[in-house]
C-alpha cells in the first residue's frame, strides 16, 4: 500500500487532499502504488524516459530539460550521520506552474523541506522548491565529510599510538566509503549544474542553482581532501613501521657486534693447544670473564654514546 499522495499550495504553503490539481501545486508521492502513477500521469505529462528513471532501482543522479518539464533525479545518504552506505534517491520534476517529487520512502532533505515549506513565501514557485531541496540534500554530504572525518582523526592517533592492530584494512575501506561519497556528490553537482543550464525560468533562478552547484563542489573537494589526506595517513604509516623496523635491526646490530670479539675470544681460549699459556694458569678464567665484561661495557658504552643503540 503506497503512501497517500500529498501537496501543498505553492503560494501560501497549505497543505490540502489532492484532487489532481496541476497548477500552483507541490505534489509528493512517497512508495507510490501502481494506481497512485497512473492518477498522477493522467494529471502530469510526465516523459516516459524520466518515469523510467525514477522506477528503476539505484539510477544515477542526473537532469534533463523534456518537452513536457525539468527533470532531475539525486541519490544521498540515508544515514549521513554514520558510515553506512545505503542511499536514498529523490526525483523532482519542474513544470511551469507546480512541482512533483517522487521518491520510495521520502528522504532526508524532503523531510526537512516538507514542513518548512508552510506558510513561507519564500517556497512560492516549483524553482524555488527545487532549490530548497537540493540545497537540503547538499547538506547531508557535509554531514557526511563530517563523519568521515571523525573517523580518518581516530584512525591518525592509531597510527601514532602504534597499536597492535595493522591500520592498512580500515585505511583502504575509509578510502572506499570517500570515493563513493565523492562519486555521489559529483554526479549531484553535475546534474544540478545541468538543471541551471536549461531549466532556470529566471536570474534569480539561476543564482540558487548555482549556489547549490557550489556548494555540491566544495563537498567533493572535502572529500578529495579526505582521500589525500588518507593516502598521505597511509605512507606515514608505512614511513613509521620502516622507521621502527630500522630501530629494532639496529638494536640487534648492536648487540651482535658487541658479542663479536667476545666470540672471538671465547673461540681462541677454547683451543686446546698444550702450550697455550694461560691454559694452566690459577687466573685464566677470570682473566677471561673480565676480558668479555670489558670488551663489552665499553663497545656497549660507545654505541650509547653515538646513539646507535
Amino acid at each position: 500500500m503506497g503512501v497517500m499522495i500529498r501537496a501543498r499550495l505553492l503560494a501560501t504553503g497549505q497543505e490540502f487532499d489532492w484532487q489532481d490539481q496541476t497548477s500552483g501545486v507541490w505534489v509528493d508521492a512517497q512508495a507510490a502504488t501502481d494506481a497512485e502513477l497512473a492518477q498522477l500521469k493522467a494529471a502530469f505529462p510526465l516523459n516516459r524516459l524520466a518515469l523510467e528513471d525514477v522506477l528503476e532501482v539505484g539510477h544515477w543522479s542526473r537532469a534533463e530539460q523534456y518537452p513536457e518539464h525539468a527533470f532531475i533525479t539525486v541519490r544521498s545518504y540515508a544515514r549521513p550521520d554514520t558510515d553506512d552506505e545505503f542511499t536514498e534517491r529523490l526525483s523532482i520534476f519542474v513544470f511551469d506552474g507546480a512541482v512533483l517529487t517522487l521518491s520510495s520512502h521520502g528522504t532526508l532533505a524532503l523531510g526537512r523541506v516538507w514542513p518548512l515549506a508552510n506558510g513561507r513565501e519564500a517556497l512560492n514557485s516549483p524553482h524555488e522548491v527545487t532549490y530548497e531541496l537540493l540545497d537540503h540534500t547538499a547538506d547531508t554530504f557535509f554531514t557526511v565529510a563530517d563523519t568521515l572525518e571523525e573517523q580518518v582523526d581516530k584512525l591518525e592517533e592509531r597510527v601514532f599510538q602504534n597499536e597492535r592492530r595493522n591500520p592498512v584494512a580500515d585505511v583502504f575501506e575509509l578510502k572506499h566509503l570517500i570515493t563513493q561519497a565523492r562519486r555521489l556528490a559529483n554526479e549531484a553537482r553535475e546534474a544540478t549544474a545541468i538543471l541551471g543550464r536549461y531549466a532556470a525560468a529566471s536570474p534569480a533562478d539561476l543564482v540558487r542553482y548555482r549556489d547549490v552547484q557550489d556548494s555540491f563542489t566544495r563537498a567533493v573537494s572535502r572529500f578529495e581532501g579526505l582521500r589525500e589526506y588518507l593516502t598521505s595517513l597511509l605512507d606515514l604509516h608505512l614511513s613509521l613501521q620502516s622507521q621502527r623496523m630500522n630501530e629494532v635491526m639496529r638494536t640487534l646490530t648492536a648487540v651482535s657486534v658487541i658479542f663479536l670479539p667476545l666470540t672471538f675470544l671465547a673461540g681462541v681460549w677454547g683451543m686446546n693447544f698444550e702450550h697455550m699459556p694461560e691454559l694452566r694458569s690459577p687466573y685464566g678464567y677470570v682473566f677471561a670473564w673480565s676480558s668479555f665484561l670489558l670488551v663489552g661495557g665499553l663497545l656497549a658504552a660507545y654505541f650509547k654514546r653515538r646513539g646507535w643503540w
